[in-house]
């Protein structure tokens, strides 16, 4: 079981409304509790913060706003003693705009080992007023920024698959694979566990940089048939090479160190590429993230899972939640769209109740962890916070808000700091009530310390499940499907644990057996809709 951490929001130790490395080590206590085996933490390394940490200046180094490199060794520590294993993101496939490379680079002339290290190119048309391609930034406009030169004329073009401000490495320069391995080695010199690798199927680009047929519909491949267009700058065969290497350093270090890839590839047969025994260890399953309520879709997306996983002998893994997308526990209520990265926005229609939403949010947590292989779970969710919706425009800082002009929320309803008491500054986040995104009011109803104290929670309900887990060795499981009684039931025996959940609307009458556990308690023996169960019979 690992738990996303998302720094800025998960506790503040210093008052300063950011969340810090301090206050992650202050509640790993909490986490022991909850059941989890590793911690994973997003980008905590120095950065101008344009886009959360995602855009890099120092890789070795540690954000004044989340604190000191002994503040990592601290939390490092902690972990360990604590029996947590700590992973930490790579953010391998671009630098921010202000990496001491890159302005190297904006200094250096055309053709200079400095502009080599990234991706710059000659524009198109009688004065390179023209992109070198027809690509589109997954944040909208050009893939491509043109840069004054140092006699102030107007020259080359760099290429950022994001926004302007984290320019693209070239990774068939050997400086860059130099680079990176020398901060994996920093790192695993320090203690860490392994690396999640962020946009993992993105470093390396086609060659000749072709324009694609159409750009505007390629997307970051979350399985809409549009994103299955081929492009020429994700999921190159070459990009395994790097992997390669990156696997046999790890090897080289005692324990078990491991990579684990944000690799959004479809059709989902081809992410098994990124797991095979000399490459990650893991990759996550955004397939199984993306794929809607309903009992037949499911069954087809945990079979294809377990048999594309399988075919090279790695764990399967699990998602419904990550700082990118619309929690859960309001998204698998939603009837409009809700693209990755994007989220909903104003006009998206029908917003579901929040209360019958977390019902099927329980649910759908109750069956993804019964199933064989490993489970990530985000920060909050195990308090079954909703998408924070209701933010103030001139609060809200996700650069979607800006660049659909408001027209989509972006991911801030899905970062907003947690609630940790019900009463007091910030609900605990800090002792000052300083919070870089406003707490909604109705906070309090989802704070730690009340579900801590409540038997039903949502909180209970996940330290329940995560204990059997554990106990009844689901993880190494396998999944046998039960006869289809009822269409809109899904049921699955993992070892001697018979898992029922009902996607429909009508209640079904369940077999006898033990109740183990169920996502709401039961009366009788019968499961209602949007319900899952345990049980051994």
């Amino acid at each position: 079981m690992i738990y996303q951490v998302y720094p800025r929001s998960f506790a503040d130790a210093n008052g300063d409304g950011i969340g810090d490395l301090p206050g992650v080590t202050i509640h790993l206590d909490d986490l022991v509790d909850l059941g989890i085996d590793a911690v994973w933490l997003s980008p905590f390394y120095r950065s101008p913060q344009r886009d959360a940490g995602y855009d890099v200046s120092d890789y070795t180094d540690v954000d004044p706003v989340f604190g000191t490199l002994t503040d990592a060794d601290d939390l490092i520590a902690a972990a360990h003693a604590r029996g947590l294993r700590i992973l930490i993101d790579i953010v391998p496939n671009h630098s921010s705009s202000d990496h001491p490379w890159f302005q190297e680079a904006l200094a250096s002339p055309p053709g200079s080992p400095a502009r080599a290290r990234y991706i710059f190119r000659e524009g198109k048309g009688q004065y390179g007023e023209f992109p070198p391609n027809n690509w589109q930034s997954v944040f909208g406009g050009s893939m491509w920024t043109r840069v004054t030169e140092a006699d102030g004329t107007l020259g080359q073009w760099y290429l950022h698959i994001f926004d302007t401000s984290q320019p693209d490495f070239d990774w068939t320069n050997p400086d860059v694979r130099d680079m990176f391995e020398g901060v994996l080695r920093f790192w695993l010199d320090r203690g860490v566990d392994g690396f999640r690798v962020d946009v993992a199927h993105g470093l390396m680009k086609h060659p000749d940089l072709p324009d694609i047929a159409d750009p505007a519909h390629t997307g970051l491949g979350t399985g809409d048939a549009a994103d299955v267009q081929p492009v020429p700058y994700w999921a190159q065969d070459s990009v395994h090479e790097v992997y390669r290497d990156w696997r046999a350093l790890l090897e080289t270090y005692p324990g078990e160190r491991v990579l684990v890839a944000e690799a959004w590839v479809e059709p989902i047969t081809r992410l098994s590429d990124w797991v095979r025994p000399d490459e990650m260890h893991q990759a996550f399953n955004f397939s199984y993230l993306a794929t809607a309520w309903s009992a037949n879709e499911l069954r087809q997306t945990i079979n294809d899972s377990l048999a594309i996983f399988g075919s090279v002998g790695a764990p399967t893994t699990w998602v419904l939640s990550n700082h990118d997308v619309v929690r859960h526990a309001t998204r698998l209520a939603l009837t409009g769209d809700h693209p990755q990265g994007d989220g909903i926005g104003p006009d998206t229609p029908n917003l579901p109740d929040p209360i019958a939403a977390l019902r099927r949010a329980r649910a759908a947590t109750t069956l993804m962890l019964a199933l064989p292989g490993s489970a990530y779970l985000y920060q909050g969710e195990e308090l079954g916070l909703p998408e924070a919706i209701d933010l103030p425009g001139d609060a809200r800082q996700d650069p979607t808000w800006f660049r659909t002009n408001g027209e989509r929320y972006g991911r801030d309803g899905c970062r907003v700091p947690l609630p940790w008491t019900s009463t007091g500054p910030s609900y605990g986040f800090n002792d000052t009530g300083a919070s870089w995104l406003p707490q909604p009011d109705e906070w309090h109803r989802h704070a730690r310390d009340t579900q801590r104290a409540r038997a039903t929670s949502t909180l209970n309900l996940y330290r329940h499940l995560l204990h059997l887990r554990r106990q009844l060795n689901l993880g190494h499981g396998n999944v046998q499907w039960e006869h289809d009684t009822y269409p809109d039931v899904l049921a699955l025996r993992n070892r001697d644990i018979l898992v029922m959940t009902n996607l429909g609307t009508d209640t079904v009458i369940l077999p006898p057996g033990e109740i183990l556990a169920s996502s709401v308690p039961l009366t009788g023996h019968e499961l209602p809709a949007d319900t899952a169960v345990w049980l051994r019979t």
